[in-house]
């Protein structure tokens, strides 16, 4: 049995296109060797890319696309495919947004008080 069957490619495709991408984007490499990189391209087209995970990883992804696919009419959207999960994978590991969550303004609701005395004051 071979152990590169289509779903096991396109998963090492993905999860390739996300590892490289994410180095590139966001990690200093092995002895800061993708930081100076990124410093020596500065404002340039290339520099640009390197900021924005979505941009590159079109790019990583190109060459993965071959481990699925050879027809050319399925290269595309495989591509697409494959740059497009690398993004949902960054997506997934970000921490998840601060939510303040403030009370709802309404009318008699600006005493800050959580617990109330009762109105008619009698006891239980």
């Amino acid at each position: 049995m071979d152990a590169w069957t289509p779903p096991f490619s396109i998963a090492v495709a993905i999860l390739a296109t996300w590892r490289v991408t994410h180095l590139l984007t966001a990690e200093d490499g092995p002895l800061d060797a993708i930081l100076r990189l990124r410093a020596m391209l500065g404002t340039s087209q290339a520099g640009k890319m390197m900021d924005c995970f979505q941009c590159l990883s079109l790019w990583v992804a190109a060459p993965f696309t071959f481990m699925v696919t050879h027809s050319l009419w399925a290269w595309i959207p495989v591509w697409l495919a494959i740059s497009g999960a690398a993004g949902l994978l960054e997506r997934l590991g970000r921490e998840p947004p601060e939510w303040k969550l403030q009370p709802p303004d309404f009318p008699g609701n600006h005493d800050h008080d959580v617990l109330r005395p009762r109105q008619d004051d009698s006891a239980e």
